[in-house]
């Protein structure tokens, strides 16, 4: 992460550096020019002055410029790890991304990249003192090469304590970073499951007492474990940093020549030195939870590696079939405890033709559609689009055929698929045909509010569907969170308008009543296909005692059906076939 960080930012991070360095000799100018005004004679101190001025200045100016580009660097390092670990999560496969889970990449996107971007801050610093103190220990050298040999054990001496001490601080921070990856995930409990908190005392004292505080006390124990190491390492360097000054005081510098300007430059540098060496010091435990979080973003961008080719932005076409030949998939089914295969499935699908996909509980309609779709890899069998085998190379052009609304949807705030200009009315005619205009609406491409039932939620996912336009839509159990009302006028009126349009369709269901609206019906047990029935659609028009349209009339159904038709055909052009 930091080689990656380094050559996006390559001038910057070298413009800041040289600012830094150049502020730390100053530094160390500045104290040579102190010495030098205290031991100079009268002609000598005249010059003096100016000398001063300009290193201060000097120091001043280039102090701050590093401050400010290194600032400018940590907030582009944060916006460049969050863009690069969004990036891999929008083109991680969906059985990866399942496998790493949503904890740990929100983790790696809050946490760990802000430890990784803050460490940025510390480098000026980190220079500035660097270069202070290897000043400093050169101007010693000159002083008195004894006081440098002895200055440099201690430092021989401080680093060895520190590598010790970074080891088992080291092995903390891991574990309290693996345990911040839990932690993200039971804050996202605090939300998803506020209703079921909320309904059960029990339940929510435990989650509070057991679960929760014990994962935040976990982080909060492993990272001050790994922080007092690291402290009392700090301790055990000031311990040595001043008794190398009482050694030097009284034990080697004796009757050596020049003994004023030698003992006046050795207190001046050491006053001066002592800061900038604690700060470094002290700076180690940010570098090695800066080194841990990047590990933990690299692990977790790693596993979620693709290796399909993009699609391109103009790969959605027509299709003349679709073919799952001899398909396999095989994972974990945790209400049997064992593994399940799904397969082989044989099944064909062509444009203006609606099939339902039905079967128990468990059966894996949802994975033969995840399958289907293109989110899933086949570990056996192939998976054909007019003939040609769908391969890594090509699924990711694959799936921009379809249009899916899965029964663990989301929902975005924008239109982000359209993004035609009459998107706004093509998508409020359609949510007035859903009875929401009173809920929300479609401004500038965007919904107004998200804040709905899960009903309503799964109409706007309706809409968001058809005025994506794609050649295959895909209903898993669409219609199980509407009333009788808008239930029948989903069967009904809306595939029988897609079927008119030429729209291949999917629907996941276990409405029996309804089986006779398509015109196959697939029946999934056990993930093999039991039979393919051919549905006999009835002439007449039987709405089984139920209101007949969501408007309470019959009118509404006609209506309905030529907004749909008219969103519809808007794209469809002479690539979907009537």
């Amino acid at each position: 992460m930091l080689i990656f960080l380094i050559k996006r930012s390559r001038w910057l991070l070298l413009a800041a550096s040289i600012a830094s360095v150049v502020s730390g000799v100053c530094g160390v100018l500045l104290v040579t020019q102190i010495n030098a005004a205290l031991t100079a004679d009268e002609a000598t101190r005249a010059r003096l002055p100016w000398n001063f001025a300009a290193v201060v200045l000097g120091a001043l100016i280039c102090g701050v410029w590093s401050k400010i580009l290194f600032e400018q660097l940590r907030l582009r390092a944060m916006s460049e790890l969050r863009r690069f670990v969004s990036d891999r999560v929008m083109d991680a496969p969906i059985r990866r991304l399942e496998q790493v889970g949503a904890a740990k990449v929100q983790s790696a996107l809050a946490d760990h990249v802000t430890d990784v971007a803050r460490f940025f801050v510390t480098v000026p610093a980190i220079l500035t003192n660097g270069v202070i103190v290897i000043g400093c220990l050169i101007y010693l050298a000159v002083l008195s090469m004894q006081v440098f040999t002895a200055a440099v054990g201690v430092i021989v001496m401080g680093s060895a304590g520190y590598l010790l001490a970074q080891r088992r601080a080291a092995r903390h921070l891991v574990a309290a970073s693996r345990e911040q990856d839990l932690l993200f995930g039971y804050f996202r409990s605090l939300t998803d499951g506020a209703k079921e908190l909320r309904q059960n005392r029990r339940k929510r004292r435990l989650f509070g007492s057991d679960v929760l505080a014990t994962s935040i006390e976990q982080v909060r124990r492993h990272r001050m474990r790994g922080m007092a190491i690291f402290e009392t390492a700090s301790g055990w360097g000031n311990f040595l940093i001043y008794a190398f000054i009482g050694l030097v005081l009284f034990v080697l510098v004796g009757d050596v020549p020049d003994r004023a300007r030698v003992m006046t430059g050795f207190a001046l540098v050491f006053v001066y030195m002592v800061t900038p060496l604690q700060s470094l010091l002290n700076w180690l435990p940010e570098a090695n939870l800066a080194r841990v979080s990047s590990a933990r973003i690299e692990e977790v961008t790693q596993r979620m590696a693709s290796p399909e080719t993009p699609a391109d932005e103009a790969s959605r076409a027509a299709f003349a079939s679709i073919e799952l030949k001899g398909l396999k998939h095989r994972y974990y089914h945790e209400q049997s405890g064992d593994f399940f295969e799904l397969g082989p499935i044989d099944l064909r699908f062509f444009p203006g033709e609606v099939v339902f996909l039905v079967g128990g509980n468990g059966s894996g309609k949802t994975t033969l559609a995840k399958l289907m779709v293109g989110l899933y890899p086949q570990e056996a069998g192939e998976l054909l689009l007019d003939g040609e085998r769908v391969g890594d190379a090509s699924r990711d052009r694959y799936r921009q055929l379809f249009s899916a609304v899965f029964s663990d949807f989301h929902l975005f705030d924008q239109l982000l698929e359209t993004g035609r200009p009459e998107i706004d009315a093509e998508g409020n005619r359609l949510i007035e045909k859903l009875h929401l205009q009173h809920k929300v609406e479609v401004r500038n491409g965007a919904f107004t509010t998200r804040e709905l039932s899960q009903g309503q939620r799964k109409r706007l996912a309706l809409v968001v569907a058809c005025l994506e336009d794609r050649p295959f839509l895909v209903f898993d159990e669409w219609a199980a969170d509407q009333d009788p009302v808008f239930k029948r006028f989903f069967y009904h009126e809306v595939l029988s308008e897609l079927r008119a349009m030429g729209k291949a369709v999917l629907v996941i269901s276990h409405d029996d009543r309804y089986f006779h609206m398509g015109d196959r019906i697939v029946r999934l047990e056990s993930g093999k296909i039991v039979s393919v029935d051919v549905s006999h659609r009835p002439g007449g028009d039987d709405t089984g005692g139920e209101s007949p349209a969501p408007g309470g009339n019959a009118d509404a159904e006609r209506i309905w059906t030529r907004v749909l038709g008219q969103a519809l055909r808007k794209n469809a052009g002479a690539e979907h076939p009537a």
